[in-house]
């Protein structure tokens, strides 16, 4: 593994521009930045797959541990959230997409360091972008890097249960996420789905047929969103969703794996496990050289890292949860950025791999996407 500098292609900005990444740069940041590329081999990109696959099928059974045994108390789940994540559970409601965030150096095992597997982001640039990056620039080289085919597929698969539309939600002013998301309805278009996009705001209610609706009042049946479950549940609407019939994509239960808390839970069933942070609930587990985790945060907001004594926090409003306690993993430096990869799970399966980098060990929201190569 290394990390080599390049230069940017000329109209760089035009040509990620044309695959529907108007977000290269925000507020006057590079995030899409090709000055540099890692470089892999073949034996790591297969050790990163196999991590990916081993870690995916030890988080379906701890999900499958929490249910049944009923733990939702240990992660914080409401009442009103129980019988949807079991519903969804039992009839075996699709996911699609999840992204497991790695520490990983090339020498030593990667270690997860969390599962993105609700709304994950950086699809855009990790699937379509750097390919095409790759094209222009290494043609005769290689990129683990399977995600659109694998998402086209995925749609194709769910196509006979869809029925009439499959509609794709965020909310609105997010460019980001919506980016993300036209690119998921796009590949679920190539898949011969019918879709449509509704901005979470203009998500409706008919009182009457008690189902949800669109602008038109069309019976929401399907809908995916790009929008955290938990913040669903804090919405008024939500104490409609068990009575009306919607499927979510993501299901419900996948707001057992996107909590934090799944961590200790995850090191307690698989204890040493080469790919798993020793982590727990408990405040005094560690001494020193750990880094405490709210159970529901993102862009690294409200992380603290404990190392030799001196504690670095990092600012966020995720003050409302509780917190989980991980094994300190220094990520590599490669002159003074440290990258965190990115391993996309697309229908359960190991699919590829994106890497954001910052000049601090916490990835934020403006950190950097620095595609990748391997030989």
């Amino acid at each position: 593994m290394m990390r080599i500098t390049t230069l940017p292609r000329s109209v760089w900005q035009k040509k990620v521009e044309e695959q529907g990444m108007t977000y290269h740069t925000i507020d006057e940041e590079i995030y899409w930045d090709e000055s540099a590329y890692y470089s892999f081999t073949s034996s790591e990109i297969d050790e990163l797959e196999s991590a990916s696959e081993e870690l995916q099928k030890i988080c379906i059974e701890a999900t499958e541990h929490i249910i049944t045994n009923r733990l939702y108390e240990k992660l914080q789940i409401p009442q009103l959230a129980i019988p949807l994540i079991e519903r969804s559970w039992e009839n075996d409601d699709p996911a699609i997409i999840g992204r497991f965030d790695f520490a990983y150096d090339g020498n030593s095992p990667p270690k997860m360091l969390e599962y993105n597997a609700d709304t994950p982001t950086a699809l855009l640039e990790a699937s379509v972008v750097q390919w095409f990056w790759l094209k222009d620039r290494f043609p005769d080289a290689d990129q683990f890097n399977s995600i659109h085919e694998r998402l086209i597929d995925a749609w194709s698969d769910l196509r006979p249960a869809i029925g009439k539309k499959l509609y794709f939600s965020c909310v609105k002013d997010a460019p980001e996420d919506l980016g993300n998301l036209e690119y998921l309805c796009d590949t679920a278009l190539q898949a011969g789905l019918n879709t449509e996009l509704l901005f979470i705001e203009d998500v409706g209610y008919d009182s009457v047929s008690k189902r949800f609706v669109d602008n038109n009042n069309f019976i929401i049946e399907h809908l995916f969103k790009l929008y955290p479950w938990e913040w669903i549940l804090r919405e008024s609407f939500s104490q409609y969703i068990d009575s009306s019939a919607v499927r979510f994509i993501e299901p419900a239960w996948k707001m057992i794996l996107s909590n934090k808390a799944i961590l200790p839970i995850l090191w307690d069933l698989n204890p040493n496990h080469p790919n798993l942070l020793e982590a727990s609930f408990d405040p005094k587990h560690f001494s020193d050289n750990f880094v405490s985790k709210p159970f529901l945060s993102r862009e690294g907001c409200n992380i603290k890292l404990h190392r030799n004594g001196a504690v670095t926090e990092y600012d966020g409003n995720y003050t409302d949860s509780g917190t989980v306690f991980q094994k300190l993993k220094t990520l590599p430096c490669f002159d003074g950025n440290y990258p965190v990869i990115g391993s996309w799970i697309i229908q359960g399966e190991s699919a590829g791999i994106g890497i954001r980098e910052d000049r601090s060990e916490v990835t934020t929201d403006t950190s950097r996407f620095v595609p990748h190569i391997f030989h």
